[in-house]
């Protein structure tokens, strides 16, 4: 019986991709802020010259799927992670926002068998996105985590035919 898992070592070689929706910078820089601390102290070079890790920003949530398929297609990156923040309003369009993006994001993994890190915040307030990026923890490391772990997983296993 065979078992693969991801490990959080052995980074080198790894390429990452970040794209970053601007609405709610307020969070979603932090977010970024965790998500790159946790890449850097796993090994990830994730200087501004790197050439390991880069960061894309669109305006929203909602154009994260589109940035992280052509990232992904473009074969340079092993993982990509999203980070957004929505977060409900008065109108629905909170959820229009949020069953796009969410489709859109599976739907590029999907497609091209690169890892997309879900790391979209959905929260009712702002005061639950703000404890969710840093005030009380900072989910950005745990996205980060997630794609040193699929990075690796989708090395160790098999090709397909």
């Amino acid at each position: 019986m065979a078992t693969f898992e991801g490990r959080f070592t052995n980074t080198a070689g790894l390429r990452i991709a970040v794209v970053v929706a601007r609405f709610n910078d307020l969070v979603t820089a932090k977010l970024l802020s965790g998500c790159l601390d946790c890449l850097a102290r796993h090994g990830v070079d994730t200087s501004s010259t790197s050439s390991q890790l880069d960061v894309a920003w669109v305006p929203g949530s909602f154009e994260l799927p589109l940035v992280c398929q052509q990232l992904a297609r473009s074969g340079r990156y092993q993982v990509v992670i999203t980070l957004g923040a929505v977060i409900r309003g008065d109108t629905p369009h909170f959820d229009v926002v949020v069953g796009e993006a969410s489709k859109g994001i599976a739907a590029v993994a999907r497609d091209t068998s690169i890892p997309v890190i879900f790391g979209v915040l959905t929260t009712d307030t702002m005061q639950q996105a703000l404890e969710r990026a840093g005030i009380k923890s900072n989910l950005g490391w745990s996205y980060g985590l997630e794609a040193l772990e699929m990075g690796s997983l989708m090395a160790a296993l098999p090709p397909l035919d």
